[in-house]
């Protein structure tokens, strides 16, 4: 949903009507392709090229990592380089909404100690054939347009950790309430029930500024400090509280049949991607107090 949002406010009519009913409706599946083995954070050094093919279309070469959903996918919003500025790298990148031709494409999935649900992958292109009307808004204003997709997309995000973290919360509550020790609830020890408390505060507060970041963005309005700050909050607050139910649950937390080390694994992925923290403290920083760039 979020990756296609550069589509809606920049695509031609022509790539608006081929994908977005179908992506609507549930028909299309869509795959991310941004980060790089040798890139990571720093997008500006992207290295996966787009070449003129003489006939108004292109031709793409590179790799990338952590391209989700690339199994399932029938196209990639891919960016790539088309051009070169040395006095700013971020200029040259260009958005194409691409096929995924296995003629041209070699897909392989990245063993992961969590969210197996949805496959992330590495990515090869060799010489892909790519159309000029796939090109998303303007050639070398790529990175700018992807932009439009990460506030919502780490709205989202939010809201998946704080429910990730509400039902490893559920568990760890109904656990203390029925699991007896010396003769009594656990739950009744302040050392099981004040850190539970501390966690059901936490997902409440980051959830607001969730729903704040949302309301902010569905009404048109600058949101980066609200969507970054949830995500932060968020995703700490499902971290803490996945880690409280495990240790709530104690030897038997780490045993799969109560599924809390499940909760615990996924919680973990939430502070580093699809931005880490250190990164959206250096965002905050700089673009809401004004500090200097520190990187």
């Amino acid at each position: 949903m979020f990756g296609l949002n550069p589509v809606v406010k920049f695509g031609n009519d022509r790539l608006k009507e081929a994908f977005l009913p179908r992506a609507a409706v549930g028909d299309l599946h869509v795959a991310f392709g941004v980060t790089e083995p040798d890139a990571g954070t720093d997008t500006s050094r992207i290295t996966t090229r787009a070449d003129d093919d003489g006939k108004g279309g292109f031709i793409v070469t590179g790799r990338k990592i952590w391209t989700t959903k690339a199994l399932e996918s029938e196209v990639v919003l891919l960016l790539v380089r088309t051009d070169h500025d040395e006095k700013n790298r971020f200029n040259g990148l260009s958005l194409f909404l691409a096929d995924l031709n296995r003629d041209y494409v070699d897909i392989r999935a990245i063993p992961k100690v969590g969210r197996n649900a949805v496959a992330s992958c590495e990515v090869a292109y060799d010489g892909l054939p790519v159309e000029g009307w796939r090109m998303v808004g303007e050639r070398g204003r790529g990175f700018y347009h992807i932009l439009h997709g990460l506030n919502p997309e780490r709205i989202l995000l939010s809201g998946m950790a704080c429910g990730l973290g509400e039902v490893a919360l559920r568990r760890a509550v109904a656990y203390a309430k029925e699991r007896e020790v010396f003769g009594r609830a656990i739950g009744a020890n302040q050392s099981i029930s004040h850190p539970l408390a501390k966690a059901h505060m936490e997902l409440r507060a980051a959830y607001q500024m969730m729903r704040l970041a949302a309301w902010k963005y569905d009404n048109g309005m600058e949101c980066g400090e609200e969507a970054n700050t949830a995500k932060y909050l968020a995703a700490e607050a499902s971290w803490f509280a996945a880690d409280q139910a495990v240790q709530t649950h104690g030897g038997l937390g780490y045993a799969t049949e109560y599924q809390v080390e499940r909760y615990w694994r996924e919680a973990r992925l939430q502070r580093i991607a699809p931005v880490s923290q250190e990164m959206t403290c250096n965002f905050i920083a700089q673009n809401v107090l004004g500090l200097p760039r520190s990187y």
